[in-house]
């Protein structure tokens, strides 16, 4: 695999931002990590991650730093990562502090592992002595991803709110 970096979304991506949409939609893809993208119009509208979900979950919303991986080889964005800081009590339970999607173009090359390792040293720089991730109990690439970059199951619980396509939400934690 080409080496990712992570970068904050700028003008510069903006036709592969929504080309990333356009990609995940036409496949069903999961917009795990990107701030909202599949319910935006337009870049413009997306990258104004703060308004837009403040907006949306008033005083549920939690800041959040997002990123696009970006293969640095050819300049290809391949994936979105994002933290959010701190734990609101429904992201406590069901959604973790990073969520993240990778292009089904992209899949298996490593792309969500080498995303999470990157992201982690950022957490830290946060202050983290630990973060939560969570994922569907079937969803056996993002249980590999996370428990390679040190994830240890905590438990299961029920996906009382939809999320999954099991039914139960596995929770990890990667301790610093």
């Amino acid at each position: 695999m080409d080496k990712l970096i992570l970068l904050r979304p700028s003008e510069k991506y903006a036709e592969q931002v929504m080309d990333y949409k356009s990609e995940m939609q036409e496949n069903g893809g999961s917009f795990d990590g990107c701030a909202g993208l599949e319910e935006v119009g337009s870049f413009s509208e997306w990258i104004d991650f703060e308004y837009r979900l403040k907006k949306k979950y008033k005083d549920s919303y939690v800041p959040s730093e997002v990123f696009l991986a970006v293969r640095e080889g050819d300049d290809k964005l391949v994936g979105m990562i994002d933290y959010r800081h701190p734990l609101s009590d429904f992201l406590f339970r069901y959604g973790g502090n990073i969520g993240y999607s990778v292009l089904p173009s992209e899949r298996r090359k490593g792309c969500a592992k080498e995303m999470l390792k990157l992201l982690l040293p950022i957490c830290k720089q946060f202050g983290e002595k630990r973060v939560l991730l969570t994922c569907d109990k079937e969803n056996l690439a993002s249980k590999r991803t996370i428990e390679a970059n040190g994830g240890i199951l905590e438990n299961e619980v029920p996906d009382d709110v939809n999320l999954s396509e099991s039914g139960i939400i596995l929770r990890y934690w990667i301790n610093f």
